[in-house]
């Protein structure tokens, strides 16, 4: 992953208001469900799907059920708009993801794969 250069405070102000405000309008909706996974959309206020205008992503939660006292979740979050696909967004994306995460699936055990293009990245929740 690259590093940002020292970035001026102005910059990195702007990048706060801008993750605030995604942040603030971030909602769902749940496409599927089955007993061992969940697919939801996910919409955001400047950021959509391309070719549709609709979703900016969506999210697949797939549960895995070992017995019946442990769970262990796989989440894979995949932006569809390219412009998330900027090194500038990582900051925000990360943002997002972090955040969907905690809407979703609380505080489980899960394995996150976010799939943004150069912002792509997999993280372990315990």
């Amino acid at each position: 992953m690259k590093q940002r250069n020292n970035p001026s405070p102005v910059i990195d102000l702007i990048l706060k208001e801008q993750v605030e405000k995604e942040l603030a309008s971030l909602r769902f909706t749940k496409n599927f469900r089955s007993a061992t996974a969940e697919e939801w959309y996910i919409f955001l206020e400047s950021y959509m799907d391309p070719q549709t205008g609709g979703a900016a992503g969506k999210v697949i939660i797939h549960y895995n059920l070992y017995g019946n006292k442990e769970v262990f979740i796989n989440t894979t979050i995949i932006f569809d708009d390219p412009s998330l696909f900027d090194p500038v967004h990582h900051p925000l994306v990360y943002a997002l993801a972090e955040e969907i995460v905690n809407r979703l699936v609380g505080y489980a055990d899960t394995l996150l794969s976010v799939h943004a293009g150069e912002n792509s990245y997999q993280a372990e929740y315990r």
